[in-house]
């Protein structure tokens, strides 16, 4: 007879996936360092970190496109390198550039969704997916004649077709403009409530923040920090800033007690104080000063979102270019 410990351990709902000292070398350069990983299932799961970090290279080990050098991994229960062509069909998998197929141009969205779905023994109907990526007035349109947005929803709709347990997006709205985001964001959202495991990647700090129910940061190679958006980096880094300007200058003090210095500042001045503001410091803020504390805070302007701050993750990638396996038929 099973105590009570063994059966709650037979209820509890193996890991989506789970690392186990991953690494990835080449030569003596480590691109991974002994990472490891738990993403529970129904979870979405935002990974970020800079270009060259190890991100990209990391994601690709775990959909089985690149060998490890050491270390375990179990996706849906199977180690990546070995996973058959049952296993690939539990999984959907957006690349952030998609190879472009000129044949693919005269088939209508309908047509290629259609020619997808064969290849899955459980694949949602075609009708279902296009209307869920909001892709309904453009379905019976040829692919070729889509936006930027609306290929980058074609790419989801045949990444989900197949009814994947577990969703992989690199960069799933680069490029889009502040309305589309959201709209994707909202589609991330109807995918997670259905109860799919999603792997984001990400150079938007707000767009983790918004969709992940917890964030891992890498740099060089290390996973650095993990757990919900709203604790990463601890207590102390959320503490409220209050800025304010004077005939001395600018000011800036962090306090527990913002109101209670604002106070004193408005007495002092006789009045509001000039440029005041209070916040508390976001996911943004903590991921620029954990970059800053480990020298690797670069910073570039993403260009995809007028609206949108500089964007310190998009910097030269130096992951070596090593050749992708193919998938196992």
């Amino acid at each position: 007879m099973r105590s009570a410990a063994g059966q709650a351990e037979a209820m509890t709902p193996s890991p989506a996936l789970r690392t186990k000292g991953l690494q990835k070398r080449y030569g003596d350069l480590e691109v991974v360092k002994t990472l490891d990983l738990e993403i529970e299932q129904g979870e979405t799961f935002a990974l970020l970190g800079p270009n060259g970090a190890g991100k990209s290279t990391t994601v690709e080990m775990l959909e089985g496109f690149r060998h490890r050098s050491g270390g375990e991994v179990e996706v849906l229960g199977v180690d990546p390198e070995h996973g058959d062509r049952v296993w690939r069909s539990r999984l959907g998998i957006v690349l952030q550039d998609l190879p472009e197929r000129e044949a693919m141009h005269s088939f209508t969205v309908r047509e290629q969704l259609s020619e997808q779905a064969r290849y899955y023994p459980q694949a949602r109907r075609v009708s279902e997916v296009i209307d869920l990526v909001g892709l309904g007035p453009k379905a019976s349109s040829r692919i070729g004649t889509l936006s930027g947005g609306q290929r980058r929803r074609l790419d989801v709709a045949l990444a989900i077709v197949g009814r994947p347990e577990l969703l992989f997006l690199d960069e799933p709205t680069t490029g889009f403009d502040p309305e589309a985001r959201r709209e994707f964001w909202t589609l991330i959202r109807s995918l997670a409530s259905s109860g799919t495991t999603i792997v984001l990647t990400t150079h938007y700090l707000d767009e983790a923040e918004q969709l992940a129910d917890r964030v891992g940061i890498i740099v060089a190679g290390s996973l650095r920090e993990l757990g919900p958006p709203a604790t990463i980096g601890g207590a102390a880094s959320r503490t409220p800033v209050v800025t304010w300007t004077d005939e001395y200058g600018s000011h800036e003090r962090r306090t527990d007690e913002p109101a209670k210095l604002v106070a004193a500042l408005r007495d002092q001045a006789g009045g509001e104080p000039h440029h005041l503001q209070i916040r508390r410091p976001n996911l943004e803020d903590v991921y620029l000063s954990l970059l800053n504390r480990t020298g690797n805070a670069k910073v570039a302007s993403s260009g995809a979102n007028p609206n949108q701050t500089a964007n310190p993750n998009q910097t030269a990638s130096v992951e070596p270019n090593e050749p992708l396996l193919e998938a196992t038929a």
